[in-house]
Parts: C-alpha cells; sequence; structure tokens
C-alpha cells in the first residue's frame, strides 16, 4: 500500500466510503492502493500517533527488523518498543510477520504497511 490515511469521521462517514468501495468493485474498477483508518474522536487519534511513535514508525519505514534490532537503533528500552508496536500494529500502521532465519531459528520482521501517512483531524 502507498498511502494510509488516518483521519476523523463520523460513522456515516465509514459507512459511504465502503459502499463507494463496494460500487467501485461491482463495477469492476481498480481499487485505490490506499487505506483509510477513521476515529471519531480526534484525542483518539492523538493518543494513538505520540511523537515516539511517528518515529518509530518512520524508523521502521527506513528500515524494517525485529524489535530488538529497531529499539537498539532508536536507543529505546525495548519493552516500550514493543507496547508501541503493537498499538501501531493494532491500527494497522505496521505489519508484524514471523521470518525464517537460515540456520537461526526466527525472527518477528515489523514492517510499515504504507509508504507515507496523511493525518486529517476535524475538531468543531
Amino acid at each position: 500500500m502507498s498511502k494510509l490515511t488516518i483521519k476523523t469521521g463520523t460513522e456515516d462517514d465509514f459507512f459511504q466510503r465502503g459502499r463507494q468501495l463496494a460500487r467501485a468493485a461491482d463495477r469492476r474498477e481498480a481499487l485505490p492502493s490506499e487505506s483509510t483508518i477513521s476515529f471519531e474522536d480526534p484525542a483518539d487519534v492523538v493518543k494513538l500517533i505520540t511523537t515516539a511513535r511517528l518515529a518509530l514508525f518512520r524508523a521502521i519505514k527506513e528500515m524494517p527488523g525485529s524489535i530488538t534490532q529497531i529499539s537498539e537503533r532508536l536507543h529505546r528500552d525495548r519493552s516500550a518498543v514493543k507496547r508501541d508496536v503493537d498499538e501501531l500494529a493494532r491500527a494497522g500502521l505496521v505489519t508484524v510477520s514471523e521470518k525464517v532465519l537460515p540456520g537461526h531459528g526466527r525472527m518477528k520482521e515489523v514492517r510499515a504497511t504504507a509508504q507515507r501517512i496523511s493525518l486529517m483531524a476535524e475538531v468543531a
């Protein structure tokens, strides 16, 4: 995926976007290679995208790797990076997959799901 949009919106906005995508799929149109995550409350966006998590996302996008490797690069505690990776994965910003290492077992590799994130918040 090339772009991920994180924005505020209502439940109606969510279902309207879903209907538009369904109609496009029914017409066999190419669907956009982007995703949207929406939150009703702007405070939830702020809670998800902290300064530390934004730096973590950038580091993962620049060079995917294990949580240990990423925490060493960022000079952060591994358990704190793990908690932040879990939150970013829950929101769909990163993926964590098991990777086989030839002769050395397995590791969990963290990758960004998009090349860029667009943040949009409307406060009424």
